[in-house]
């Protein structure tokens, strides 16, 4: 077996493990408070985990159907017409995905082809790239800035060509925890009402946003919403990432894309957690507390390292924080971030793994989705460097 030759014609030659598994694989090594992974360390509410046990006891345990159990994609539909004051209808223009990440990698293999070009805004969360390039694309990068991470809606407007096939945003970001205003949607809109460009926006974050913000989904601006496919993690809002169950939403013309790559994908999701997910959306508290119950997070681990060497701009939204190390260190982030785990028994995600060409911004991502305890120990660590 000629595995070299097999291997120089790779698909993804420059694709690593990815930094999450290796910091992860890190800090278990080390026995180091893991802020890294952007997942909770405490539990579900017991009434989803119930209602999934009684999805499993009532005989739902075979196939659901492809686009997911209508029930689910009803409620969805509600949510979203609530929320944002645009209604998908649930036959056609509401799957239910194997969480936002298939969604995401689904959207780009159903209509990138080669030489597509696709903007990608970084630092960007690391399963665009490689979707892309899989399916002969072409990302064009827009770098965005430390601390502000605000988009030049000037430069985008220029990074724009006849190739480009599609655009990517993420909005709670993730992973600078700013967002996108009703201003950034707009000036969005403008530039690709003449174009001809698919928006995929990634709003898995979109239940946690701080201090009064909005969260400004595709799904509320007329013309992004006939030209958008949005994807949504209900392991995100509900703390249950290992569920792997999210969705997307779009215009039945491009659903009916998604969905012949869909099929031949994953063809379904877990349907017991479908059905559970489908009674716990109806009471909307589920959700809509979320972003008080995220932000005393937030403020308690803000509060707690004032009295530390790190800089920081509260974030906006999504359950991560950026601390600038800069007055404790010049290292590149990567080399700080393992002397942290090694060390002082604490980790963190370097920015610098999102950014283009690894630029070192001097942050880290630490994620405050965590219980009490583990935030006082962090806390207590990061505020005696």
């Amino acid at each position: 077996m000629d595995y070299k030759s097999l291997i120089d014609a790779s698909k993804l030659p420059d694709v690593k493990t990815t930094i999450f598994t290796t910091i992860g694989n890190l800090a278990r090594k080390n026995n180091a408070i893991d802020l890294s992974q952007g997942f909770p360390n405490f539990e579900a509410d017991p009434k989803l985990t119930s209602l999934v046990s009684q999805a499993l006891n009532n005989g739902h345990n075979q196939y659901a159907p492809m686009q997911g159990y209508y029930g689910l994609r009803e409620i969805i539909s509600h949510k979203i017409t609530s929320l944002h004051q645009h209604t998908y209808h649930p036959e056609n223009e509401v799957t239910i995905t194997v969480g936002a990440t298939e969604a995401i990698f689904t959207a780009i293999t159903a209509f990138v082809g080669k030489g597509d070009e696709v903007i990608v805004i970084n630092p960007a969360y690391d399963c665009y790239e490689p979707a892309i390039v899989l399916n002969g694309g072409v990302p064009v990068y827009l770098q965005l800035d430390a601390p502000e991470y605000k988009i030049d809606w000037t430069t985008f407007k220029k990074k724009i060509t006849d190739k480009t096939k599609m655009v990517i945003i993420n909005t709670p970001h993730n992973p600078s925890g700013t967002i996108l205003t009703k201003w950034d949607m707009e000036k969005l809109e403008a530039i690709l009402k003449p174009t001809n460009i698919i928006l995929l926006s990634d709003e898995v974050y979109e239940h946690i946003v701080f201090d009064g913000r909005e969260h400004e989904s595709a799904s509320r601006f007329s013309d992004l919403v006939n030209r958008s496919i949005v994807c949504a993690s209900f392991g995100k809002t509900f703390h249950v990432t290992g569920w792997k169950v999210g969705y997307c939403v779009a215009p039945p013309e491009l659903m009916s894309e998604f969905r012949k790559v869909h099929q031949f994908n994953v063809f379904c999701v877990d349907h017991p957690v479908q059905r559970a997910l489908a009674c716990y959306l109806k009471n909307a508290s589920h959700y809509l507390e979320l972003n008080d119950f995220y932000q005393k997070k937030r403020d308690f681990f803000l509060d707690g390292i004032k009295s530390s060497k790190f800089k920081c701009k509260p974030s906006q939204g999504t359950y991560f924080q950026l601390l600038d190390y800069i007055n404790l260190t010049k290292e590149v982030d990567e080399v700080i971030g393992k002397r942290l785990i090694i060390e002082n028994k604490i980790a963190s995600i370097p920015i610098s793994s999102f950014n283009v060409d690894h630029r070192n911004d001097h942050m880290l991502r630490f994620c405050f989705a965590k219980k009490q305890e583990t935030l006082e120990k962090a806390v207590e660590i990061l505020c005696k460097l």
